[in-house]
Formats: C-alpha cells, structure tokens, sequence
C-alpha cells in the first residue's frame, strides 16, 4: 500500500499527543539535528529511522542501545515494513503510524478475540478450584482467590472492597492496568461507570484508558473474553482505545451474581509483556464470579445507607418545619461538621456517624412546646431549662433504635462545654465525646452566623468575627484541637456559606448572614458563645 506522507503520533509519557510527518524521512534519537528528538535515557542518540522505500514505508534499526519495536517484537537488521496503526517503540517511548485517507480502508484486521469464556456463574465458580484443563490451581493463584475471599467477608465499604480486589487482580495477572467497571440503572443498554484503578508494579500514575466497546460487548453477551495482541491495519472501535491506551493485550470479564450482571474487570498488558494466555482468562473469570457476590452486597449496604441517610434527614426537616426561619440550619451543620471530621482524619466509620448523627442533633425540639420553641423574645429560666432537654429527648426518641446507639453522644452532648458548664451532663475536656465536640463547635458558628427573628430580631455575627469567637473560646467551650482544625478550613466553611446563599457576598471579609433558625435557647445562656439549641 502506497503512501506519500507518514505520520507518527506519540503515545507514551512526555511525547504523548506529538506529531511528526515527512514525505521522505524521518529520523529517531536524543541528536537535536534529527527529526524526533527524544529526550529519554532508553534512546540511543542515532536510534533508528523511517524511510519511504519504493513507495512504501518501512522502519530501521541504527544498531541503538535498547533496540526498536514494531508491535511489541524487537526488529532485527534490516528493515521492517510498516503499516497504519502499527506501534513503533524507541526504547521506551512509543509511537503509532497514524493511517491517512490513502489507507484508512487498508486490508482487513487480524487482530481477534483469542479466546471466550461463557460467563455462568456456578461454572465460573468451579473455575475457582481448577484450571481450564480441570487440573488443581497452584498454590499463588488459591492465595490470589483466597484473598479474594477475605476482602469479601470483612469489608463493607464498596470503595474500598473495589480497590482491594482490583490491586489482587493486577498484581497476580501480572496486568500493566487495571479497571472496574460497573452497570448503571436497568435495561439492555445501562450506562457504565468506572468505579476502581489500579496499575501494576512499576508502572507510571496517569490517565488511565479502558476499551468502552469491550466493556459494553462483554455486559451485552454474557461473555468473558480474552482480546488477542495488536496487529496490523486494524480500525475497529476496540482496536481504536486499545492504541489510545497502549494496550496490546486484554482480559474483559464479566463480573456477575444469580441474579444479575453487575460490570467487568477489565485488565490489559502493554507493550514490553507477553500477552495474556487462555489460563489467565479462566483465572480472571474464577476470581470475577468469586468476587461478584460480595460487590453485590456492598451496594445493597451503601444503599440501604443511603436510604436511611435520607430517613433521617427527613426526620431532621420534620423539626426545622415547625419553623419558618429553621430551614437550613441542619443542612449546614452537618457540612460544616464533615468538613471539620475530615480534616481530624477521622476513620471513615467514625466520618460516617458524623453524616448520620448530625443531622438529627436537634430531633428533641420536636418534643418542645410551640409557646416556647418559637416564642418571640428572651425565655425565662424555666422555659430555658425546657428547652435544654431537647438533647435529653433527642437521645431518648433514637434510643428505641439499636442502629442509631452510636450517634446517641451527638444528640445528647452537643451543648457540653470543654470547661464542664454546658449541659445536659456537666461533662469536663475529653470525657465529652469526640463527635459531639465535632458537632459542638459547627453547630455554634451556625448559630452565631444566622439571624434569630424570634429573639428581639438578633442579627447573625458576620463570618470574620464568628471565626474569631471559636478561637476565643477555644479551651474554654470549644476542644481546642477542634478549635483549631475549624479554623484551619475556614475557606471551605465560607464555600458552604456562598453555596447555601447564593445571592450572598460570602467570599467577602465580611460574610453576609444567614437565616438559619429560631428558638435558640443558647441565645440566653450566660456561656459567651451562642450554641444552636
């Protein structure tokens, strides 16, 4: 196939995205009079070239260090051939023959599927034991499926299951890149979202590429696949992402329970490896069905979570309603109180409390007289001790429900004091529960930042000043450590602020104030800083 032109696009580090063209020669090294130059300690400084002979084009070895590749297969003397879409590698850095519209309809692919596998899932599970020649599995691929096994038994969190057995994949499939992919919504055609990567030992961080047509292929058919090495001519769409991601072998597996199909594990091998073999695609299927119940069952949690995150914050909007000036108050507590979980860098489980419990930290009120809770003006002592058992009644109400005892501190010891004057329990330092400390300090900047009608029309202090109550009353109300993490994030807090008011001016020095709520008994403690009851 003639062409007068070639065209050579980099596809691996810092050459990525290049071009270069010449309608005679081109020529590869460190050297800066050639025509690439590649600033990389794999190439020679006269490496090799790209000449057109008799109309064709073909590539040339210039007896260099690390040698060059076509395909993934050292060229040796003389000269090779090349046509579009071939991978040429200097060294390290790789490039591909781009075709032109003299040979983008060049002779037919040969590039195939290797081998496939039907995904069922109680045959993929006899795989777990046995290779494809029924034989028992070595002893590194058990603990591989071993491994599988116990990540699966004793981690709830999704995310963090995902990472895990991908990791366990690459690294036992000797994969450059690894990637799960999981199905979205119902129907024959759902929508896919990438959901975990990983990259094998030694290779470089950066974006990642999977084949999207294999993915879909794969889900559509209900069949792992092993896709064969890179060839010539090819423009099918596989091939297409294939290139994109330097990829010249790969394993697309269906990753599937009894009742439904869930995603794929999607692995790929580059350049300088050996392609995967019809051992490896069994392996993967064993370990895709193995796994397959566990993620299943980790969504089926995060949604429960979900669902139940939603209850609660419903039951929070349920006490805010009662009151015209109350609605946001909640929301933005419990923003305040995550981004100040989050930069104590606590546990995820703990984080997780935090989004729970915080949104129901005034569930009491509900069981608050009207006359009092939205009472114009100050309350007297005995409406006052009234309303402090909104924590006291916060914590009954939850405590019927085993699931919520662990965000029972919050609810109950969100107004104690690091000087042992809050209430309801005159707790001292750090026998205040950590998360209610956590609460105590969002909940009272919400409170000195909103407008209180109700109270003789007090006006909410502006951002700059609530900041510089929370670090006067650190080691007095506030934790310190937590005075002082707050502080740390004040730009994020202020973000929230402009986000919950938009038409707000919240960037300013002076952030203007937010209508959060009424019925602050706080507003009437003799404590300096007024706490959101």
């Amino acid at each position: 196939m003639k062409r007068t032109t070639i065209r050579l696009r980099g596809i691996s580090g810092e050459v990525k995205g290049r071009l270069w063209e010449s309608p005679t020669i081109l020529r590869a090294g460190r050297l800066a009079s050639l025509e690439i130059v590649l600033d990389d300690s794999s190439v020679s400084r006269r490496h090799a070239e790209v000449r057109l002979v008799d109309g064709a084009w073909h590539v040339r070895d210039l007896e260099s260090t690390n040698g060059t590749y076509v395909n993934g297969v050292r060229v040796g003397p003389g000269e090779q051939p090349l046509r579009p879409r071939d991978i040429v590698q200097f060294g390290k850095v790789a490039v591909m023959v781009e075709p032109d519209e003299a040979t983008a309809d060049g002779p037919p692919s040969n590039q195939h599927v290797v081998a496939a596998v039907p995904s069922d899932y109680d045959v993929g599970l006899d795989r777990i034991a046995f290779t494809r020649d029924s034989l028992p599995r070595a002893g590194d691929q058990l603990r591989a499926l071993l491994r599988a096994g116990h990540h699966a038994a004793h981690t709830q969190n999704e995310d963090q299951l995902l990472d895990n057995i991908l990791n366990d994949a690459v690294s036992v499939l000797d994969a450059q890149r690894g990637a799960i992919v999981l199905a979205e919504g119902e129907g024959p055609e759902p929508a896919f979202k990438l959901r975990a990567l990983a990259v094998g030992h030694g290779e470089p961080h950066g974006r990642f590429h999977y084949s999207k047509k294999l993915t879909a292929r794969v889900f559509s058919k209900g069949e792992s696949l092993l896709y064969g090495a890179l060839s010539q001519g090819d423009d099918s769409p596989v091939t297409e992402s294939m290139y994109a991601g330097a990829m010249t072998s790969v394993l697309c597996v269906l990753l599937r329970t009894p009742r439904r199909r869930l995603g794929v594990l999607h692995l790929d091998r580059g350049l300088m490896q050996n392609p995967f073999t019809e051992d490896d695609l069994f392996l993967a299927d064993a370990l895709a069905a193995h796994v397959s119940a566990a993620i299943e069952s980790a969504q089926l949690f995060r949604k429960q979570q979900e669902f139940f995150l939603k209850t609660i914050t419903i039951l929070a909007q349920a006490v805010e309603l009662r009151d015209d000036y109350t609605g946001g108050h909640t929301r933005r507590v419990t923003r305040y109180a995550t981004l100040l979980a989050r930069q104590l860098e606590l546990p995820d489980d703990q984080l997780q409390l935090v989004k729970l419990g915080t949104p129901l930290h005034d569930i009491g009120k509900i069981g608050i007289d009207d006359a009092i809770l939205r009472k114009p003006g100050r309350l007297t002592a005995v409406e006052f001790a009234a309303m402090q058992t909104h924590t006291t009644k916060g914590a009954e109400i939850l405590s019927t429900i085993p699931e919520l005892k662990s965000i029972l501190p919050i609810v109950r010891n969100h107004h104690e004091r690091w000087d042992g004057t809050g209430y309801p329990d005159r707790m001292t330092g750090e026998e205040i529960p950590l998360l209610a400390r956590i609460v105590a300090v969002a909940d009272a900047f919400d409170a000195m930042t909103s407008d209180r009608p109700y109270h003789e029309g007090r006006k909410g202090k502006p951002a700059k000043a609530a900041f510089a109550e929370v670090e006067k009353q650190a080691g007095r109300q506030f934790d310190p450590a937590c005075a002082e993490a707050f502080l740390a994030i004040r730009e994020a807090v202020v973000q929230v602020m402009k986000e919950e008011l938009p038409t707000s001016d919240a960037g300013s020095e002076f952030v203007p104030t937010l209508r959060a709520g009424a019925a602050d008994a706080a507003s009437q403690t003799p404590f300096p800083v007024r706490a959101s009851s």
